[in-house]
């Protein structure tokens, strides 16, 4: 299978959330087929924390072995666990809580007081990640990863012009600088991202265009971190009318590499 890269455009917020829903769960039914389980990393933000609860209104939920999977987070804000503020607490509260999953389905990134710092956090974090990893493997095989993108084209914690964006020895970094608060986080690397097999970023709103426009035309990874996502086996970028204003037209017709097609392989 190629790894190609596809920008699906919805109308709104509303059928954006229902349809990335409706995807994943016919999606993950047949990777724990082929597999006997999965490994998915959420992300945060309104639109992850949207996508959830599509997937927990759904009826179709039912249909998932849900003690199959084990759920990750590509990021978190270093912040108490149970804060609201975590990524980690809103996945919970939008479905994970509502699933049943035994405590080692759920590996939730380290919390201050857990460890004497943050570097020290986040080689915690490797150890985890690695614990999961197939032999030789320095972290789990995603079969989903879902990212959220910032107006900066931010991903997970990866910031522009940060040197953590440019990582590619670590499985995990600390970010103590974030340009938005917290100014603590943990991070993946944009090595391990790209070792999914699927990356599905869903983004939308007006304030996301101008990044979302500038990865698909070819920006610097250094500039625009979202243009340098890369799924093994298909990247796809679910966003809203709002959030495709400022894609090249070029990119989404569907003769070209980018597409906007509405039923394309996951």
């Amino acid at each position: 299978m190629t790894n190609e890269r596809r920008v699906l455009v919805h109308p709104d917020k509303e059928s954006l959330a229902g349809s990335v829903a409706a995807r994943f769960i016919t999606k993950i039914i047949d990777v724990i087929e082929e597999q006997g389980h999965a490994h998915v990393s959420l992300t945060g933000g309104t639109m992850g924390s949207a996508v959830l609860e599509a997937i927990a209104a759904s009826p179709a939920r039912e249909s998932v072995d849900w003690s199959k999977i084990t759920f990750w987070w590509s990021d978190e804000r270093y912040l108490p666990h149970g804060d609201p503020e975590r990524n980690d607490t809103q996945s919970k509260a939008a479905l994970l809580d509502a699933l049943g999953l035994e405590p080692d389905q759920v590996k939730t990134l380290p919390a201050p007081g857990e460890h004497r710092t943050i570097e020290e956090a986040a080689l915690a974090a490797e150890r985890m990640l690695a614990e999961a990893a197939p032999e030789g493997a320095p972290a789990p095989r995603f079969d989903v990863m879902f990212l959220g993108v910032g107006p900066d084209g931010h991903i997970a914690s990866l910031f522009p012009e940060h040197a953590q964006v440019h990582e590619t020895a670590r499985v995990v970094v600390a970010e103590p600088d974030s340009p938005k608060p917290p100014a603590a986080r943990l991070s993946l690397t944009l090595p391990v991202i790209n070792a999914a097999e699927r990356i599905w970023l869903v983004l939308a709103g007006a304030d996301k265009a101008g990044a979302l426009g500038l990865a698909l035309a070819g920006a610097s990874i250094g500039e625009v971190p979202a243009a340098g996502v890369q799924g093994r086996k298909r990247t796809v970028f679910f966003v809203d009318a709002a959030a495709a204003a400022e894609v090249p037209e070029a990119l989404i017709a569907p003769n070209q590499y980018w597409t906007a097609a509405h039923d394309i392989p996951s």
